[in-house]
C-alpha cells in the first residue's frame, strides 16, 4: 500500500477506480481486514469442539470476506508497478475460489479441507511475497514480505504434514489466523503512523 491522506474523511473522486484506491489505502481498511481475519481465529480456539461442518462455514466466510477486502487493497497499489495489483486481485480470486468450495460442501473430510487451504495459503504466500519485492512503494514492505513467508510455509506444512483429526486442525487454522490477525493488525497501525507522517509532511 502506498502512503496517501487518510482516505477515510472524504472522497474527492468519482472514479470507481480512485474511490477503491483510496479505500484501499486508509489504515482503518486494513484493521478491518486484520479484525476480519483476527475473530475468527479466536472463535475456532474459544470452540475448539465444534464440529467440522462449523469450523468449514467459518473458515469459508472468512475467506469470503478477505476475498473482498484483498480486492479493494488490492487499487492502493499505484501504476500497477511490476504486476502487484495484478497479485492483489490475483489473491482475492484465490480467496474467493477457496470460500466457496468450502461453503459449497462443507461436510466434506478433513483431508479435503486441509489441501483447499493448504493450496490457498501457499499460492496467496508467493503472490503476497511477490507484491512485496515488486513494489518498492509500499510503507510496509518488509512486514508484508514477512506475512508472503509465512503464508508459504503455513501452506507446506498443511500440504506436506497432512492433519488427521478435526480438533488438530481447528487447532492449525485458529493459532494461524490469530497470528495472521494480529501481524495485520501492526501492518494497519504501521499505515497509520506513515499516513499521519504523509499529512504533516508538505510536499516538496
Amino acid at each position: 500500500m502506498t502512503v496517501s491522506p487518510d482516505p477515510a474523511t472524504q472522497y474527492v473522486h468519482s472514479d470507481p477506480e480512485d474511490v477503491l484506491k483510496q479505500l484501499g489505502s486508509s489504515w482503518r481498511w486494513a484493521l478491518g481486514f486484520a479484525l476480519a481475519t483476527l475473530i475468527p481465529g479466536i472463535l475456532i480456539l474459544v470452540w475448539p469442539d465444534e464440529t467440522l461442518h462449523v469450523l468449514a462455514v467459518i473458515i469459508g466466510l472468512q475467506l469470503l470476506v478477505a476475498g473482498g477486502f484483498r480486492f479493494v487493497s488490492a487499487f492502493s497499489h499505484s501504476g500497477d508497478r511490476g504486476g502487484s495489483r495484478l497479485a492483489g486481485v490475483l489473491i482475492a480470486m484465490l480467496a474467493f475460489l477457496a470460500g466457496v468450495l468450502v461453503l459449497r460442501h462443507p461436510m466434506q473430510t478433513i483431508g479435503a479441507l486441509s489441501l483447499i487451504l493448504g493450496v490457498f495459503w501457499l499460492l496467496s504466500g508467493v503472490l503476497t511475497a511477490y507484491a512485496a519485492i515488486a513494489d518498492r512503494t509500499l510503507v510496509h514492505r518488509g512486514m508484508l514480505l514477512g506475512l508472503g513467508a509465512l503464508g508459504v510455509i503455513a501452506g507446506i506444512v498443511v500440504l506436506c504434514f497432512p492433519v488427521n483429526s478435526a480438533v488438530a486442525l481447528t487447532r492449525l487454522l485458529g493459532l494461524w489466523l490469530v497470528l495472521l490477525g494480529v501481524f495485520e493488525v501492526v501492518m494497519a497501525f504501521v499505515l497509520r503512523s506513515a499516513t499521519r507522517r504523509a499529512i504533516r509532511t508538505p510536499p516538496g
